[in-house]
């Protein structure tokens, strides 16, 4: 039971942090010879939104997505590997923690991956010079 409470604390520090990292993105704008720079800022806002919708709306929900079916796929893995071991709990336990963490960890790189790509694609189709 330690290594099932471990990982859902792993779990929710990593959905928090997912989700304060596309709060805190902005793509950096070269504004030399831009003649839409007096748009920045506004478009700045309305990109950030559509990126947001684009990449699934939330880095969180695509994370507990991801730690849904890692910790599924690992305590199946963990239960086999157990199996073999003697101890089938103790090993499915140990591999939903491992699989929930790994499986988190990539949604949640994704859906950032795919809202910074949606933000700076938006940014650079209104004009702004968007340095990557």
């Amino acid at each position: 039971m330690k290594i099932v409470k471990a990982s859902m604390l792993i779990t929710s520090a990593l959905m928090l942090s997912a989700c304060y990292s596309q709060g805190g993105y902005t793509p950096t704008v070269d504004t030399y010879n831009n003649p839409n720079a007096y748009r920045i800022n506004q478009d700045m806002e309305e990109c950030r939104q559509l990126a947001q919708h684009s990449s699934g709306g939330s880095t969180v929900k695509e994370t507990a997505i991801g730690a849904g079916v890692g910790g599924l796929v690992g305590a199946a893995g963990g239960a086999v590997v157990g199996a073999f071991t003697g101890n089938p709990a103790a090993g499915a336990a140990i591999g939903a923690a491992a699989g929930g963490f790994g499986g988190a960890a990539k949604q949640g790189f994704t859906a950032e991956d795919r809202f910074r790509n949606a933000y700076n694609q938006c940014m650079s189709g209104r004009g702004h010079n968007v340095i990557r």
